[in-house]
């Protein structure tokens, strides 16, 4: 990855100046050489700003654009993934240089911290870095596939990692972070519970089911959280709720780039909206009667149909939830498989006001859990994945096979010859 990665993060604090991102926090892009112990909160704080906001909107939206769930207003689904999946698309290139920037910062702190172990705020900053740079690199590789692992930052080019290697790396990272981290003060920071969390979704992924199950049947039984009503967990004007285990706080419109909610509702709605983004039919038919989610997740604004998890409109901007306990309980049901993990399906859907689902075999039951996941993470961007992981994705969205990778930016490969494109692109 050549120097641009790199470079381009300053640039981007640069450009920020005026929007109050230096004011807030005044080190966020000092020079790590002259970084000094009492440094370490305000880089912390520089961390979790840029972490959560150099990756853009569309970061915490692509896989429910491309997952079907969210279209265009002018476009059906498999043009706007068509249209999306290109070398030279400003939403994939923005989020590979998105993710690089911050990691470049959470670096940055994994040395500082390093250098001053007993600085205040250190080790847990440590922790959270650890635990950022996992969550940096599942997205990188849920996305990318091969990807650069960057441990220290640097300005030489670099060639791709295996895939392999890159999960490794995660599962490395949480263990490191795991290891650090224990109660937060509120679920806005990383906690050893959001590591469990993030670790039970990882050994997913990974095939590691019985790992997956148990680190999810952890926090289903800590007694440390329940499964709560949406209109809570989505109620920005509620100061807490008990599903939450881990999200990113969204301050306000001039901290913050994550406008999902502006997105997707339209100019009608009582908060405004640009209305880029509406849910579609097929999404919308997916919630049957009873099912409690439904209101809270799409909205009809004048005939038009709005996701509706993100309330604010362009009146604010809203949390965006990274791992609550309700995706525990999908995680602990696939992971546990037919038919044992039928029970956990079951009691998810019975909290939100649906019946049991009687399931014949293993196939029908993946197709539940994949249905279910639809509608209880609809807005938290999994499904796209969920579809290419469990090999369901060319013929549920209709895509080829090579998009079930995006594409290496074109910018990219122009400037580091280490690089190779994905297939088909």
């Amino acid at each position: 990855m050549k120097k641009n990665i790199i470079t381009i993060f300053a640039a981007m604090l640069a450009l920020n100046a005026c929007s109050g991102f230096l004011d807030q926090y005044p080190h966020a892009a000092i020079a790590p050489d002259a970084v000094t112990a009492k440094d370490i909160p305000a880089m912390r704080n520089g961390m979790y700003n840029s972490v959560q906001n150099t990756p853009g909107v569309y970061s915490y939206m692509i896989f429910d654009i491309l997952g079907g769930d969210l279209t265009q207003t002018s476009y059906n689904p498999i043009d706007v993934i068509n249209s999306v999946m290109s070398p030279l698309s400003s939403t994939i290139t923005n989020q590979w240089y998105g993710y690089y920037d911050a990691l470049y910062q959470v670096n940055n702190m994994i040395a500082a911290a390093e250098r001053f172990p007993e600085a205040a705020e250190s080790a847990v900053s440590l922790g959270e870095a650890h635990y950022f740079r996992a969550w940096i690199y599942l997205n990188l590789v849920t996305r990318w596939s091969d990807v650069p692992i960057l441990r220290q930052n640097t300005m030489e080019k670099v060639a791709r990692d295996p895939a392999a290697d890159v999960w490794d790396f995660i599962d490395e990272e949480l263990e490191l972070a795991g290891s650090l981290l224990g109660e937060s003060d509120s679920y806005y920071y990383v906690s050893g519970d959001a590591v469990k969390a993030l670790a039970a979704r990882v050994r997913l992924y990974e095939g590691r089911n019985e790992e997956a199950a148990a680190l999810a049947e952890e926090l289903i039984t800590s007694g440390g959280y329940s499964l709560d009503s949406f209109a809570t967990i989505f109620d920005i004007s509620r100061p807490t709720n008990s599903e939450t285990i881990f999200a990113f706080l969204n301050l306000n419109a001039a901290e913050s780039s994550i406008n999902i909610s502006d997105l997707c509702h339209t100019y009608g709605y009582v908060n405004k909206g640009q209305g880029r983004y509406l849910v579609t039919e097929q999404a919308v038919n997916m919630f049957p009667a009873g099912d409690e989610r439904t209101a809270i997740s799409i909205l009809d604004v004048d005939g038009v149909k709005c996701m509706h998890k993100y309330p604010s409109g362009q009146a604010g901007r809203d949390p965006f939830i990274v791992s609550r306990l309700g995706e525990m309980y999908l995680v602990s049901a696939e992971a546990q498989g037919y038919p044992a993990g039928v029970a956990r399906l079951n009691e998810l859907r019975n909290f939100r006001g649906l019946p049991d689902i009687s399931v014949a075999n293993a196939d029908q039951f993946i197709n539940a859990i994949l249905d279910e996941r639809r509608r209880e993470l609809m807005g938290e961007n999994h499904i796209w994945y969920d579809f290419v992981r469990t090999g369901t994705a060319i013929e549920r969205l209709g895509i080829q096979e090579y998009q079930q990778l995006f594409p290496i930016p074109g910018k990219e490969l122009q400037l580091n010859d280490l690089l190779e494109p994905n297939p088909g692109y």
